[in-house]
């Protein structure tokens, strides 16, 4: 059902207005407009014929705010992959996922997840005051250590369609961790968004079923948890540890720790805190104002030097300003941007 589905052709048609947002300027969609239907069309008998195979990847490096190697698919992979994301994966995976795994769903995303654990403080105040802790976790380079056979085996158990079932290990089989046979995923590949949202499931219903942890909220490999008692913490990431490392062959980094409530935990880029009379305050973290002053500097000169427009840095500088909205950041902005004036530039 699924399959026949990403087989059609209107549906990757459909993709393909999807994966081309924001990029139809470049060469490679370019090129594969100008012989759309019969691009299309080859996809949809390759698909349908069971002989499509990725054309291989592209590599480069992002700094947000760590330096990471991004590997991308081709353009007429990256239509493929919308379609089979939107038609199967959502479809099949997104239904079985716990609420709070928030990362790269319809609806939710890293200020639904902020807003969850800023909800969870407030009810754990009203309960228990200002007494309790947060044990965070985070895996140790998770996308580069999935392993190929638990991924497979977790998706034949939720997947009926052989032909689903051999596009998608397709996918799993055309990369690897350099230096690692048998595990990793692509950073830069829409299935590996879904595949690392279903691997941890097991792991998140240990924490939501077995340990009945009411307070517990996750954005990728980055999950926070709240409690009134720091022994009960310790026995969940002692059991937590055993199941990632047995089932998962995964482990947890120096960032997982169990933190007293009063000193706050650091959770997507901002520091969330419970004051004595019960408020949530969300601060921008340290690193994160230094980012964000290097950022309007960096704008500043290129300004200067005419690589940007004025209206360009509102653009930016308004997307920014969005995300920074949803913490106590007022007083930061107002005094970044007292000596933000631009000289120079366009004439």
């Amino acid at each position: 059902m699924y399959y026949e589905q990403i087989c059609s052709f209107e549906k990757l048609y459909q993709a393909h207005k999807v994966a081309r947002r924001g990029k139809r300027n470049t060469k490679e969609v370019i090129l594969f407009e100008n012989n759309l239907g019969e691009n299309l069309s080859r996809l949809s008998r390759e698909l349908a014929e069971q002989t499509y195979r990725i054309s291989g990847y592209y590599s480069f490096i992002v700094k947000d705010p760590k330096v990471r190697r991004v590997d991308a698919l081709h353009y007429r992979d990256r239509v493929v992959q919308h379609c089979v994301c939107d038609e199967a994966l959502s479809n099949i995976i997104n239904p079985k996922l716990v609420y709070d795994n928030a990362a790269c769903r319809a609806g939710k995303g890293t200020h639904f997840s902020m807003d969850r654990l800023s909800a969870f403080l407030r009810a754990h105040y009203r309960r228990y005051g200002t007494e309790g802790f947060f044990l965070r976790y985070d895996i140790r380079r998770f996308f580069d250590s999935i392993d190929h056979a638990v991924l497979k085996e977790k998706l034949r158990r939720v997947i009926r369609e052989e032909a689903l079932l051999r596009l998608l290990y397709h996918y799993i089989d055309s990369y690897h961790t350099p230096g690692t046979p048998g595990k990793g995923i692509p950073l830069g590949n829409q299935t590996s968004q879904w595949f690392a949202l279903y691997y941890l499931d097991g792991l998140n219903r240990m924490i939501k079923e077995r340990f009945r942890i009411k307070y517990y909220t996750r954005y990728m490999d980055d999950a926070v948890m709240l409690h009134s008692d720091r022994a009960y913490l310790k026995e969940c990431l002692s059991a937590m540890t055993a199941y990632a490392s047995a089932e998962l062959k995964l482990s947890f980094n120096e960032k997982t720790q169990i933190f007293p409530l009063c000193c706050g935990v650091d959770y997507l880029g901002f520091h969330f805190y419970l004051t004595a009379t019960g408020k949530v305050v969300r601060r921008l973290r340290q690193k994160n104002k230094r980012r964000y002053k290097r950022k309007l500097r960096l704008l500043k000169l290129r300004y200067e030097n005419e690589t940007i427009t004025a209206d360009e840095i509102r653009q930016s500088l308004g997307s920014h300003h969005a995300h920074l909205s949803h913490g106590h950041t007022w007083m930061l902005r107002t005094r970044a941007l007292k000596g933000f004036v631009l000289t120079g530039g366009e004439r």
